[in-house]
């Protein structure tokens, strides 16, 4: 016979042991579920190819910065944590005034979820991000201000876009602009010079018998004079000025800014360039000549096309009267 007292005072009662134990299996179990909850977490974040952050704006430190910061900047995320200017270093410069004045915007709007600007790794390459940020709204009032963000890769995007840009605004032959982007560009050039009464000058410029060249040496030694004229007023025009090929033989210019006697000097300079091409087909050399009509902005002049008529006029004008010459009209 079993002692009630020894029972008693030895071994807890056999139901509260059992929820003792219940509760212990439990927390056991809460702590296993918030383990793997925590390490799924993680995973996720590692896996992620976006920096997620936090900035105590008070204070300028980096609060958080999840692994994708050392895959896409190149840099130890300790060093970010320990010093909020390594970001703020990495910005590209033309962009970094662009980039901190859209972060400070987020003060007065909340979010701000159009932030595109680029960065240079720690390898020396020039990534594009995307960097929507937001205020924690969750801070109790009188707490520090807590900006937290994402930030996007979309280098790939970037360039896929530029290409497409590309294609649409560029003559295949000769990497020029081709017809529609060249008088898009013209048109705005013209309502910039009438609103800010600045001269602005118009040039077309015609290949003389290219016909003759396509039909003696063939189309592919033509598409190289093409090339080749493209290349001339690359290397002759000034910068800002804007230069295309509108039809098959025929390139335009429109020189922004630029007086008369300045523009004639431009036109001159491409007429030069274009009459030292030297050119070989089965062992024949030829050269080429152009003809070029130019004319400049005047009072009486409503719209771009009056310009494009004196200066068509004034290049046919100079292919009557013998090629290979500058009329200006």
């Amino acid at each position: 016979m079993v002692n009630k007292n020894l029972q008693d005072s030895s071994l807890p009662q056999w139901p509260e042991a059992a929820q003792t134990l219940m509760a212990l299996m439990h927390a056991q179990g809460e702590v296993a579920r918030l383990s793997e909850r925590e390490q799924l977490f993680s995973s996720l974040l590692v896996s992620v190819n976006a920096v997620l952050w936090a900035f105590n704006w008070e204070t300028r430190q980096v609060l958080y910065v999840s692994p994708a910061y050392e895959r896409i900047f190149g840099r130890p995320a300790g060093l970010l944590l320990a010093d909020a200017n390594q970001w703020r270093d990495s910005i590209y410069p033309d962009d970094l005034e662009y980039a901190e004045r859209s972060l400070a915007e987020v003060l007065v709007k909340g979010a701000v979820e159009d932030r595109e600007y680029r960065i240079i790794t720690a390898d020396g390459q020039v990534r594009w991000l995307s960097d929507k940020c937001f205020i924690n709204r969750q801070a109790e009032p009188g707490q520090p201000v807590i900006i937290v963000g994402i930030a996007e890769d979309i280098t790939d995007k970037k360039q896929m876009e530029s290409e497409l840009h590309r294609l649409a605004t560029t003559d295949v032959l000769t990497q020029s602009s081709n017809r529609r982007h060249f008088f898009d560009c013209a048109h705005l050039e013209f309502e910039q010079a009438r609103k800010k009464g600045t001269p602005l000058a118009f040039l077309l410029l015609d290949i003389d018998d290219f016909k003759l060249i396509n039909d003696t040496y063939g189309h592919p030694e033509g598409d190289n004079v093409l090339q080749r004229i493209a290349e001339c007023g690359q290397a002759a025009l000034r910068r800002g000025d804007v230069f295309g090929r509108i039809g098959g033989e025929e390139f335009a210019a429109v020189f922004p800014g630029c007086a008369p006697d300045m523009a004639m000097q431009v036109a001159e300079r491409l007429q030069r360039e274009i009459q030292r091409l030297s050119f070989s087909h089965d062992d024949q050399t030829f050269g080429i000549t152009v003809s070029q009509g130019l004319t400049s902005l005047t009072a009486e002049d409503q719209n771009l096309d009056s310009l494009f008529a004196r200066a068509d006029a004034a290049m046919y004008e100079a292919k009557r009267q013998g090629k290979n010459r500058i009329i200006s009209g």
